[in-house]
């Protein structure tokens, strides 16, 4: 099973556009996973329409996007469960506050993908995998905007950073 992994996009209804590279790799992907901070619905609404996607809200995001949208997701993908949350907390707390909102879940989760910080992430720590694709729009935090990809073949998860150039 292939992911497209993405977060912050931080896009306005007349704002800038998706980089036309997420269309491509959504159409390779068996879906999308999307950490918050889309902004508008409608970025949603896009990225649904070029494959199956699921998604939280983030801190930045609108009213809709909140009223649709969970805060926090636990997704069965295959064998492995994946815990999906936007991360709002400082870069140095977003572990202890990924565990802290999962505490109750901690053990059956493979897998957290998060956001918040726009900077890419791919740790391992006591078994799991803390995953943070960056963000694909905007580099505040980076010198480069990035994507995830992961690739999930039973229990075994590969996961990839994407630098978009």
């Amino acid at each position: 099973m292939r992911v497209l992994v993405i977060s912050d996009t931080h896009i306005h209804n007349a704002g800038k556009e998706l980089p036309t590279i997420l269309k491509k790799e959504a159409k390779k992907s068996d879906c999308c996973i999307h950490a918050g901070d889309f902004i508008s619905y409608e970025v949603f609404k896009a990225i649904s329409a070029w494959t199956k996607t699921y998604g939280v809200c983030g801190n930045m995001d609108d009213t809709e996007v909140k009223e649709k949208l969970p805060s926090k997701e636990i997704i069965k993908l295959g064998e492995i469960k994946l815990g999906l949350i936007h991360g709002q907390a400082a870069p140095s707390d977003l572990i202890y506050y990924i565990n802290k909102k999962f505490s109750k879940n901690l053990e059956e989760i493979d897998i957290f993908v998060f956001g918040h910080s726009h900077a890419p992430m791919d740790k391992e720590i006591n078994g799991k995998f803390y995953f943070n694709p960056g963000s694909p729009t905007d580099k505040v935090f980076t010198p480069y905007c990035s994507y995830g990809i992961l690739e999930i073949d039973g229990k075994e998860i590969s996961r990839r950073i994407v630098k978009i150039e």
